[in-house]
């Protein structure tokens, strides 16, 4: 089952190109009759000049003949070449696809996991090194299915036991070339994988450059970049390795295959004169052409092998995105047809009621574990997470959003279980504002427009922009929000950047808003022209916020204070003030430092 499941990509593919490798058929058997063709043409040419002693006047037709039987044979090359090239084409492009597709359809969570130049490496790297599999190996594979048959027919014909001999030579070419087809494989996939693991190390290096070098870690990843890029070049060169290899036995095994079938036409032809100089000669021309393409088929076989380690690595985040999938329909079956009913779950004037039923979670055996007993949180609530750092209140913020799925318990949205709700649905009502925001390369309105998941107008954009404080900031531009900013928002403050995402979440109007320490860092004016943009959003939707400083949570509806993972209580700011001692010593600490408002 596991093979089959490996193959699908490229049945896939080839099951898609019929049509060309139909034609590929039809211009194999071609080229094949015109190779026989060829040699049977000059071996006449050679009989009648050099045996015969005919003028040059009497062959001129069959010399002719022979010029366009060539010229024939170099155009079907090139056709099955040109062929395969758009068969390549056609499958870079339907893979890369089908790559998008899978990373675009993926979950949230599987979104979250790996690295971001490792996907990008298997979306362009991988699918472009697929080519040699369809521009290469296809029309050989073809070739050597269709043409040596022609050929030892031909020779069977012509004299039995050189056709007994290429007969019992033939199989000792394709049998290397397994062998060397699965060390080459294995190569292939380890060759990848290590591209992969340069390509994630290489691109987190280039995004966090300026933080390397202010900690003075430059240098350290330079090193680590260079073990990445020699395990590349390592894994690369032991495949060049087994490639020289393989072209020095496959010349070996063709010389010595050739050598036995002239040893013996020329036996018959000196010795025992049982041939006409015209067979001899026209059977050593057929050999030769025998196993070139098993040759070329042996090369072409090694290039297979190695796209398919590229191969490997394409298939893998497509089964991993078809596994997501399967289980989110099983999960979509067990509600017995509530996944129907998702979209009208939501009231777009009316936020949802969220309860917490005992949820847990562990990111590893050895980290503590995220508890949270029953809570529930009325439509429209503030509800503050805080605690010490590390104390669990990002992850739980992540439970509540459904970017992590808990190992037990369930999160209820309208008393129906978050994992019933269809993805896009459920995220279609929700904005998530971090820390640190991410800001696409582009103008400040497309940035807010990326904040809607329909249609908008300008006229929307500017107002999200001047709800989220981002008006004065516009009116300084020269462009205003048509202004261009680079990506991951150079050019932008902190503040700027959060106001930014602030806008998105203003144009999106989302029933529940959820913000993650969205104001730390931040000088104590920014914040606040943040917090009273926050505060109109909380008009028409549920705040969840990981709160830091004192006065964003004093008027919250309910405060949950994570203690190691544990949620140990819950209630609004003087409640518990009286009942929670660390919550008390929390605010006191903060009141000293004088972050109080």
């Amino acid at each position: 089952m596991k093979r089959n499941r490996k193959s699908s990509l490229i049945s896939g593919q080839m099951s898609s190109q019929r049509k060309n490798m139909t034609l590929l058929a039809v211009i194999s058997l071609a080229l094949g009759a015109a190779i026989v063709s060829q040699a049977g043409l000059l071996a006449e040419a050679v009989q009648r000049v050099f045996v015969e002693k005919a003028g040059l006047s009497s062959v001129s037709l069959l010399l002719g003949l022979l010029l366009a039987v060539m010229v024939v044979r170099t155009l079907l090359s090139y056709g099955n070449g040109k062929v395969g090239l758009r068969m390549a084409a056609a499958a870079k492009t339907n893979m890369r696809a089908s790559v998008l597709k899978s990373l675009t359809r993926a979950s949230i969570a599987s979104t979250l996991r790996g690295q971001t130049g490792g996907k990008v490496s298997i979306a362009l790297d991988a699918v472009d090194e697929a080519d040699s599999y369809f521009s290469q190996y296809m029309p050989r594979m073809m070739e050597a299915a269709l043409i040596p048959v022609l050929i030892l027919v031909a020779s069977f014909m012509l004299h039995a036991n050189t056709g007994f001999i290429m007969l019992f030579t033939a199989p000792f070419i394709p049998l290397f070339m397994i062998l060397v087809g699965l060390k080459t494989k294995n190569k292939s996939e380890e060759k990848y994988a290590l591209m992969a693991e340069f390509s994630g190390t290489f691109l987190d290096s280039l995004q966090g450059l300026v933080t390397l070098k202010i900690f003075g870690r430059a240098h350290r990843q330079q090193q680590e970049i260079e073990r990445s890029s020699l395990g590349f070049r390592d894994a690369t060169m032991g495949i060049l390795k087994i490639a020289f290899t393989n072209t020095f036995m496959l010349e070996s095994i063709v010389m010595l295959s050739i050598g036995i079938v002239a040893l013996e036409l020329a036996i018959q032809l000196l010795v025992f004169k049982s041939m006409t100089f015209h067979t001899a000669f026209f059977v050593l021309l057929l050999v030769p052409e025998f196993y070139s393409l098993l040759k070329n088929t042996g090369t072409a076989f090694h290039n297979g092998r190695t796209s398919m380690g590229a191969v490997r690595k394409v298939e893998g985040i497509l089964q991993e995105t078809a596994e997501q999938g399967r289980e989110a329909d099983e999960e979509a079956g067990r509600a017995d047809g509530i996944q129907l009913e998702v979209s009208q779950v939501f009231n777009p004037s009316m936020p949802p009621s969220i309860e917490l039923d005992c949820l847990q979670f562990q990111y590893a055996r050895d980290s503590f574990m995220v508890e949270t007993g029953r809570i529930s949180f009325g439509p429209g609530e503030h509800i503050a997470i805080v605690g010490k750092s590390g104390s669990g209140k990002t992850t739980l913020l992540h439970l509540i959003a459904g970017l992590l799925k808990p190992e037990s318990g369930t999160v209820l949205v309208n008393g129906r279980p978050l994992s019933q709700y269809d993805e896009n649905v459920w995220f279609k009502h929700i904005s998530y504002i971090t820390q640190h925001p991410y800001i696409f390369a582009g103008t400040l309105a497309e940035n807010i427009g990326i904040g809607a998941g329909g249609s908008f107008t300008r006229a929307e954009i500017e107002r999200a922009a001047e709800e989220a404080g981002l008006a004065a900031l516009a009116a300084q531009l020269e462009h205003g929000l048509d202004t261009f900013v680079g990506e991951g928002g150079r050019g932008l403050s902190g503040g700027e950047k959060q106001r930014l995402a602030l806008a998105r979440a203003f144009l999106k109007r989302p029933l529940i808003i959820l913000f993650d320490e969205p104001t730390v860092g931040l000088d104590l004016h920014t914040e606040r022209v943040l917090q009273h943009s926050i505060a109109k959003l909380a008009q028409t939707a549920t705040i969840i916020t990981v709160a830091h400083r004192l006065y964003t949570i004093q008027k919250a509806d309910k405060i949950l204070f994570m203690d190691n993972g544990a949620l140990a209580d819950f209630g609004r700011h003087e409640e518990l003030l009286e009942r929670l001692p660390q919550y008390a010593e929390m605010v006191d600490v903060q009141r000293k430092g004088g972050l109080s408002s």
